[in-house]
């Protein structure tokens, strides 16, 4: 599979259709796909027969978030590497909050990790029933890129998840602490989003421009930008640092594999 099949874009009418593409990983996020996305989306952006920005991904997943087997190949040999990793990382989920067309997200499968920020990003999320959402981090010693979820739900039920490394989280569950807008059937997850952004396409492209960024605006007056650049800074200095969990998960996943390294960490939760 070449660049250019890593993300699909297309058109219906006025709404572009982004589709993660990387189904026998479950679409996990590799630096190329985020590279490609950031320039896709950049695009769109400064197209104006696009109004709304629609995100899924292909076959059986969502995402499960940023891809671990690349991870392990890539060398970090200090804090700069992990800075210009953990940026490239939180400039493609913040893309889908900063960008000028409203982004929809139907998930569906595993929407973990780097991927349930993404989703958090998205100004509307709809989930299909059977979605597991959660943030895993800190069962393997590293911690949260964008720090968007205390925003999204209350601190109490932020900490919960975050602090648990909580990766089951039901989509009813999600949709009670207002994590996501909408629960359909598996089956209508990608027709529900596109209902959504129809309606949104055929409002005023001047007048919807203006209320997001209105309502952007009100979290970036209570210091939201502000807050998840030093969440960022934590981020890198808890990565750039030794950690006894991390370099266990990294010694099993290198010398085992993934799903050995997976299997240490879930099974120390049972």
């Amino acid at each position: 599979m070449n660049s250019e099949e890593i993300i699909k874009i297309e058109q219906d009418s006025s709404i572009a259709i982004l589709t993660f593409n990387r189904p026998k990983v479950l679409n996990a996020f590799n630096n190329e796909m985020m590279e490609k996305t950031i320039q896709k989306v950049n695009a769109l952006n400064n197209d104006d027969t696009i109004h709304a920005i629609l995100v899924r991904g292909e076959g059986r997943a969502f995402s499960p978030g940023f891809d671990l087997k690349a991870a392990a190949e890539r060398k970090m040999n200090n804090a700069n590497d992990w800075e210009k990793q953990l940026k490239l990382q939180f400039d493609f989920i913040m893309q889908f909050w900063h960008s000028p067309k409203p982004t929809i997200a139907a998930v569906h499968g595993y929407c973990l990790a780097g991927a349930f920020e993404l989703a958090l990003a998205c100004d509307i999320t709809i989930a299909a029933k059977t979605t597991k959402f959660g943030e895993p981090e800190v069962r393997f010693g590293t911690g949260i890129v964008a720090m968007l979820l205390p925003w999204i739900t209350g601190p109490k039920q932020a900490k919960e998840i975050l602090l648990t490394g909580e990766d089951q989280l039901s989509s009813e569950d999600a949709l009670r602490m207002g994590i996501i807008n909408k629960i359909v059937s598996d089956e209508l997850v990608f027709s529900e989003a596109q209902k959504i952004a129809k309606k949104i396409s055929q409002a005023s492209p001047r007048a919807v421009f203006f209320t997001k960024r209105a309502i952007n605006s009100s979290y970036e007056s209570m210091g939201f930008n502000q807050a998840l650049t030093n969440s960022l800074n934590l981020d890198v200095i808890l990565n750039a640092a030794p950690d006894p969990v991390k370099e266990e998960f990294s010694k099993i996943r290198k010398e085992q594999g993934l799903q050995a390294a997976i299997a240490w960490r879930d099974k120390r939760f049972k």
